[in-house]
């Protein structure tokens, strides 16, 4: 009998470091739309998982991340997508990171997300972590990059600092929010955005 997606448990808990192409605290976090200037919802989403299995692989301490453009709202579907992981990733975790991101074990948020894109391509590359907090630096070397920061006082210019709850945020609950000037390119999807939305928070996904 083969294995099926109640039958396959997963979990993911870590860090997510989100760089998308709207507006502060984005749109679809408040009414489900983009707020950005086309209507698009393009990003580049970072992922250190401190713990993590899907049945019996150990996915503890991977970094990853997704190149992801929609057209227009996430739920509208249509998107594209590239994943990025470590070279050191195997083809073990490959293949359950693929059934998880994809939505096919269910679980939130992927079961909603997955749906959505299709698969362009994976790439891997080392990606690094600088900085902290909302001024996080992330890199997957030569593909994308993301430079977080604070936003800024209009009459001083210090540092801002801004957080978002969302009590019933599939994605996440809590979130440091800032502004963000990302870049990334592979398999034929290109995002970019200067000074734009950017979100720090921390995740807890599973199918239990």
């Amino acid at each position: 009998m083969g294995t099926t997606a109640i039958s396959t448990r997963w979990a993911l808990k870590g860090r997510g470091y989100e760089f998308c192409n709207c507006d502060f605290g984005c749109g679809c976090n408040f009414g489900g739309f983009p707020n950005s200037k086309d209507g698009s919802c393009r990003a580049l989403v970072g992922m250190v998982i401190e713990r993590g299995s899907c049945g019996t692989v150990d996915l503890s301490g991977l970094k990853c991340a997704a190149i992801v453009a929609w057209p227009k709202a996430i739920h509208e579907g249509h998107g594209e997508c590239v994943f990025i992981v470590e070279p050191a990733t195997s083809d073990q975790q490959i293949d359950a990171f693929a059934q998880i991101f994809t939505g096919k074990l269910g679980g939130l948020p992927w079961e909603l997300l997955g749906p959505t894109f299709e698969v362009k391509g994976l790439v891997k590359a080392k990606i690094t972590i600088e900085g902290s907090g909302p001024k996080s630096v992330f890199k997957a070397e030569g593909i994308a990059e993301g430079h977080g920061d604070t936003f800024k006082n209009p009459v001083t210019g210090e540092d801002h600092l801004a957080n978002l709850e969302l009590p019933d945020g599939f994605i996440w609950k809590k979130g440091q929010c800032g502004q963000g000037t990302f870049r990334a390119e592979a398999s034929g999807i290109s995002v970019a955005a200067e000074k734009s939305n950017w979100i720090l928070y921390d995740f807890d996904w599973n199918n239990g």
